[in-house]
C-alpha cells in the first residue's frame, strides 16, 4: 500500500496535470502580459509627466479598472492569477524536473516565491475590484515608516531592500542567460518564433531586473537615511529615475522593456510548459 505522502505527491500531479489548471493558467498570463503593457504605458506618462497614478502593478489594475468592461478584465485577470498560484504551488511541492530527470531544490524554492507573488497581486486586483483606492506603494510606504520606529525595524526595511535587490538581480541573469527558455516549448515554435521569444525575453527580464535592482537599493537607503518616501517600490524607482536629465529617455526605455515582457508574457500563454 503506497505511504501517505506518495499518495499526496500522487494525487498533487495529477491535479497539476489538469486540462482546468492548464487552461486558467495560460488565461492568467494573457492578463499578467495585459497588466504589463498598461505599466509600460504609466512608465511614459511618467517620463513625460502626465501620469496621477502610482507607477506600479496596483496603478496599471487602476488604469484598467476606469476602462470600459474594466471590472470584467480584472476579474479574470484575478481568477488567472489564482491560477497561477496554484500552479506554481504544485511546482515546489511536486518540483518540475529538468532535461535529466531530476528536480532542483532551487526550482521549488523561485515557485514557491512566484506562487506568493501572484497570490499578492490577484489579492491587489481583489482589493481594486472593491473600490478600496490605497496603492500598493502607498501601503509599502506606511509599512516601512511603521517599521523604522525602531532600529530593529529599520534593519528589516533595509534587509527587504538587499532581498529586493538580489531578485532584480536574480532577473537580470535570468534574462541574459535566458534561462526562460528552458520552460518554453521551443519544439513547438517556428525558427521566426523562438527569435522573437528570446529577445522579448531577454528584453523583459532585464528591464524587469534593473527596476526591482533599483527599487531594492532605495528601500535600503530609506532605511538607513530614514526616508519612507524612498520606500515606495517601483513607483519611487520610477520617480527617481524621471527626476534626473536623462530620465525621461531612460524611462521610456524602460516602459520599452516592460512593454517586450507583456508581449513575452503573452507568448508564453501559448508555449509555456504547465
Amino acid at each position: 500500500m503506497p505511504s501517505l505522502p506518495k499518495q499526496a505527491h500522487g494525487a498533487a500531479s495529477r491535479a497539476a496535470d489538469s486540462t482546468w489548471l492548464d487552461r486558467l493558467t495560460r488565461g492568467g498570463l494573457i492578463g499578467y502580459g495585459i497588466i504589463h503593457l498598461l505599466f509600460a504605458w504609466l512608465i511614459v506618462q511618467i517620463a513625460f509627466g502626465g501620469s496621477a497614478t502610482d507607477g506600479d502593478q496596483s496603478g496599471a489594475l487602476q488604469t484598467l479598472a476606469k476602462q470600459p468592461f474594466g471590472t470584467l478584465l480584472i476579474v479574470a485577470i484575478v481568477i488567472g492569477l489564482a491560477a497561477m498560484t496554484i500552479w506554481q504551488i504544485f511546482e515546489a511541492a511536486i518540483g518540475h524536473r529538468d532535461e535529466h530527470g531530476r528536480h532542483r531544490a532551487y526550482e521549488r524554492i523561485v515557485s514557491a516565491g512566484r506562487a506568493a507573488f501572484y497570490l499578492y497581486f490577484g489579492w491587489t486586483g481583489v482589493k481594486v475590484l472593491r473600490g478600496k483606492g490605497s496603492s500598493s506603494a502607498d501601503s509599502q510606504q506606511k509599512a516601512s515608516e511603521d517599521l523604522m520606529v525602531s532600529s530593529a525595524g529599520r534593519v528589516t526595511v533595509g534587509l527587504a531592500g538587499l532581498a529586493v535587490a538580489a531578485i532584480g538581480v536574480g532577473l537580470l541573469i535570468y534574462g541574459v542567460t535566458r534561462k526562460f527558455e528552458k520552460h518554453l516549448k521551443t519544439g513547438q515554435m517556428t525558427a521566426q518564433m523562438r527569435r522573437i521569444s528570446r529577445r522579448l525575453g531577454v528584453a523583459g527580464y532585464t528591464a524587469k531586473g534593473l527596476a526591482y535592482g533599483i527599487a531594492g537599493v532605495l528601500l535600503l537607503t530609506a532605511a538607513i537615511q530614514y526616508d519612507p518616501d524612498q520606500a515606495r517600490g517601483l513607483d519611487a524607482t520610477l520617480h527617481t529615475l524621471a527626476a534626473q536629465s536623462y530620465g525621461p529617455w531612460l524611462l521610456a526605455l524602460t516602459a520599452a522593456g516592460i512593454a517586450a515582457y507583456g508581449l513575452f508574457a503573452i507568448v508564453e500563454s501559448r508555449y509555456r510548459k504547465v
